[in-house]
């Protein structure tokens, strides 16, 4: 989120001017870490050849979780149904 300091408030990407000024002051804004999520991977930062992190493990369990949960609900659901016809 760009950051204007003389204002003390934060700015929406697409309300920066193209210099990087602010709309209101017209100074210059703290891009923070947008800008470097914009980064360019010819930069330095990021190489193409980088593999993404592996998913982890809290969130395998937490879809398991889910998938057991409303596995079982649309069974009793099932059921239900059966029971009333």
């Amino acid at each position: 989120m760009p950051w204007c300091a003389h204002c003390q408030r934060f700015l929406s990407p697409p309300s920066v001017t193209s210099d990087g000024a602010c709309p209101s002051c017209a100074r210059a804004v703290d891009p923070g870490w947008a800008a470097a999520a914009r980064a360019k991977p010819d930069d330095g930062d990021v190489s193409v050849d980088d593999e993404l992190p592996s998913i982890p493990w809290h969130l395998k369990a937490l879809v398991g979780a889910v998938v057991l949960y409303l596995g079982w609900r649309s069974f009793q659901g099932f059921e239900w149904l059966v029971g009333i016809f």
